[in-house]
């Protein structure tokens, strides 16, 4: 009798716990949100504003291309920062303003939005950069799309051999990436530094660290084929997906480089100084610590501070 007390009581506590450790994984994982309007309501607005981006994004940089500009290529960092910010001035209040998987997983590592709401943007921004590329092909004249592999993320054709290797592109897909996150993601998800700034200006910062990173891989490496730094999966899947072709040789760097970039700027970032640096008024001049040594200028503020 006293067995099957015991049996019972100990199977139930096992009942208890398992749905206690499966409560607990919903709620670290964030599943509560899918079932929530709000939610889905900001996962559209993250489909529609990447679709929108895509079309907009790859229009300006053709038009630039196509200009009778002397160097064009200068053009593109211009377009990409007048347009990613637009964007984020109106998209950020709505859904946070990601467009991006890689600012989307970034913020998932820290904890900013939860594991289900990232994997709905994620998924969002990868149609809608479908829909964005499809737009475009509908439109677009076929010469221009084949010429400019429809704006994709593009190192050469393996049939004609490129002229970049993929350690090359995954080495500048990833420093590229790890510049934006560093530049633009750091004070956009400081909560403190982005209420002195406001707004606009974290914005600005934001965009101008995209395109920043747009201007150093297309103007360093000039390399014929290569389409500069993806700096988006999602537009570089989108306009694989439409155009096909040369677009998905060596695709998967666009996806590993930023990720990868992702990591190691969540691991370096977890160890950054939280208060910033203390400045002191002049005690430690380079020239009145020589002169307090030698005894010529008794600084007595630093001589107190040594051992």
């Amino acid at each position: 009798m006293n067995d099957q007390f015991s049996m019972a009581v100990h199977g139930g506590d096992t009942k208890f716990h398992d749905k206690f450790s499966e409560s607990k994984f919903l709620t670290f994982i964030g599943a509560h949100e899918i079932f929530t309007v709000e939610t889905w309501k900001a996962a559209l607005v993250e489909l529609i504003a990447t679709g929108a981006l895509m079309f907009t994004l790859t229009s300006c940089t053709i038009a630039c291309l196509e200009s009778h500009e002397s160097d064009p290529k200068l053009l593109i960092p211009f377009a990409v920062f007048i347009i990613v910010f637009l964007f984020l001035i109106v998209i950020v209040p709505l859904s946070g303003g990601h467009m991006n998987p890689i600012f989307t997983f970034v913020a998932a590592l820290k904890g900013i939005v939860t594991l289900s709401r990232a994997l709905l943007y994620v998924l969002a921004q990868c149609i809608g950069s479908i829909i964005g590329f499809f737009v475009l092909k509908s439109v677009m004249e076929p010469k221009l799309a084949h010429t400019y592999s429809l704006g994709g993320c593009a190192i050469g054709d393996k049939g004609q051999g490129s002229s970049i290797n993929a350690q090359d592109v995954l080495l500048l897909e990833f420093s590229c990436t790890l510049l934006v996150l560093f530049v633009g993601i750091t004070l956009a998800f400081d909560k403190k530094r982005s209420k002195e700034l406001g707004f606009p200006m974290v914005c600005f910062v934001v965009a101008a660290s995209l395109a920043l990173a747009v201007f150093l891989s297309l103007t360093v490496t000039r390399r014929p084929g290569y389409a500069g730094a993806g700096l988006n999966p999602a537009r570089c899947l989108g306009s694989a997906l439409l155009h096909g072709g040369s677009l998905w040789n060596g695709h998967w760097i666009f996806w590993v480089g930023p990720f990868l970039a992702c990591i190691i700027y969540y691991s370096v970032s977890i160890s950054l100084p939280k208060k910033g640096l203390n400045w002191v008024d002049g005690e430690y001049d380079i020239f009145n610590l020589a002169m307090g040594f030698c005894g010529t200028i008794p600084n007595t503020s630093v001589l107190n501070d040594l051992p």
